[in-house]
């Protein structure tokens, strides 16, 4: 099977005047999603760090930066920007692949537009259809536990595609642009089990890879060809067990793009049907803790791999926003969950770690593991009567989605918090740029409303 070799043919299939409504209109809201994020990013954890530690690495070029002045290499901005997409733990992912599904794409895709300019809108929403595609793709195949960060790995493959397409490569290149992004390939589960900020930049530095692969493809690199299914390729390094032909088989006629999730919460996404289910319980009755004799909290085994891990009073910002406990203490204390519960200060606090100490977490008996969900919530009252509250599809699903006024209003909190903070105006700007992406002449154009002085 020349798996390589077909995700190329596929990306190069990939054209906008084929493409739905429906899927189009998935594109538009999930970069309006990202680019949202990505802002709010800029003024994150550990992202005045990480642009003080890179001044070095280079300060012209083409491309801008999500709440930065100037102007950068276009590698170097799609590490930027897809390490302040991210740093909050609240960008988009397609669940059953176990893929952050824009991470990389996007920051890869936008930086090579700036780097070529002229780029349509239309063409950035075939290269982001295109790169989603690819990356479910291979998360589907992967049948085991991860143990290599796949929102890193496979969200390189991603970018790479996206990035070639806007680059018009052709099948050959495209190739080469793949074997060129996986010999730069990285990101371990170890950030992921220490909470470390490592975590968003492994997918910064595949995103950066993957504009400079596609750069040397163009140069005429040749690279490896049987990157996937080689004795040392992807599939044989990175991936314990897996299946390719499903996946592969449903390119012609899937669009994952439409299957991907939306974020709620600023919190591992493994973490939000509990939360839904706390807060549904929490507006039938509310309680305070010392009303509650028992929590206890049921997940799929993938979830509670993922974020079955206990608070504790050091845990750093991004160990926390992968604790089920801590999300859920949270929730119970507060009725939400929200960017202010994850600074040095709200983690200090003693009471959402001792309600979260009390939660007992346990996993559902399921024949086919799913990702996320289900997830249950029960709560036994001191005065001796139980609620619980099962979610099956967390909010964001598609199949229990946010409304577009739920989306708007975390896209301009977003835009609020960026490290140069976007102008109501310019927000509202930005958000009918993107609303209006099929017919923007150069993708330049959102980059100026986003990142207004860098322009």
């Amino acid at each position: 099977m020349d798996a390589i070799g077909r995700l190329a043919d596929h990306v190069i299939a990939t054209r906008y005047e084929a493409l739905s409504e429906t899927t189009r209109a998935a594109a538009r809201r999930l970069i309006l999603d990202t680019v949202g994020v990505g802002l709010a990013g800029s003024a994150g954890q550990w992202a005045g760090e990480l642009f003080g530690a890179a001044d070095g690495w280079g300060q012209s070029g083409q491309a801008r930066v999500f709440g930065r002045a100037g102007r950068y290499p276009a590698g170097l901005a799609a590490l930027y920007n897809a390490y302040c997409v991210h740093n909050s733990e609240f960008d988009c992912l397609h669940e059953d692949a176990v893929v952050h599904a824009l991470t990389a794409i996007l920051p890869a895709a936008l930086a090579a537009a700036e780097q070529r300019g002229g780029i349509s809108g239309a063409r950035l929403i075939e290269a982001v259809v295109a790169g989603v595609d690819v990356i479910a793709a291979i998360g589907l195949a992967g049948t085991a536990p991860m143990k290599f960060f796949r929102p890193a790995v496979i969200g390189g493959f991603g970018a790479a595609a996206a990035v070639g397409k806007i680059a018009g490569l052709d099948r050959a290149g495209l190739i080469n642009a793949f074997g060129a992004q996986y010999a730069q390939s990285g990101g371990s589960m170890q950030a992921h089990e220490e909470g470390t900020m490592l975590l968003a930049l492994q997918i910064g530095f595949n995103a950066r890879a993957a504009v400079e692969a596609a750069d040397l493809a163009a140069a005429g690199l040749r690279a490896t060809r049987n990157t996937l299914e080689g004795r040392f390729g992807y599939f044989n390094l990175f991936e314990d067990a897996c299946d390719l032909a499903p996946a592969l088989a449903a390119l012609p006629d899937v669009r994952r793009i439409e299957e991907v999730v939306e974020k709620p919460f600023p919190t591992g996404r493994a973490t939000h049907g509990a939360i839904e289910a706390a807060m549904r319980l929490l507006a039938r009755r509310p309680a305070a803790p010392a009303e509650l004799r028992r929590i206890a909290v049921t997940v799929s085994p993938v979830a509670h791999t993922l974020v079955g891990r206990p608070a504790r009073p050091d845990m750093p910002a991004n160990y926390a926003r992968l604790c089920l406990t801590y999300a859920v203490a949270r929730c119970l204390l507060d009725g939400r969950v929200g960017v202010d519960h994850f600074t040095s200060a709200a983690l200090a606090e003693p009471e959402p770690l001792a309600l979260a100490g009390r939660i007992e977490v346990d996993t559902f008996d399921m024949a086919v593991p799913s990702a996320f969900g289900p997830s249950r919530v029960v709560l036994d009252y001191a005065d001796g009567s139980r609620d619980e509250e099962t979610v099956g599809q967390a909010l964001g699903h598609p199949d229990n989605p946010v409304s577009d006024a739920q989306r708007l209003e975390k896209f301009r909190a977003n835009c609020r918090a960026a490290a140069i903070p976007l102008s109501e105006a310019q927000t509202e700007a930005l958000a009918a740029a993107i609303d209006g992406l099929d017919g923007l002449d150069d993708v330049r154009k959102l980059l100026d409303l986003a990142c207004p002085q860098a322009s």
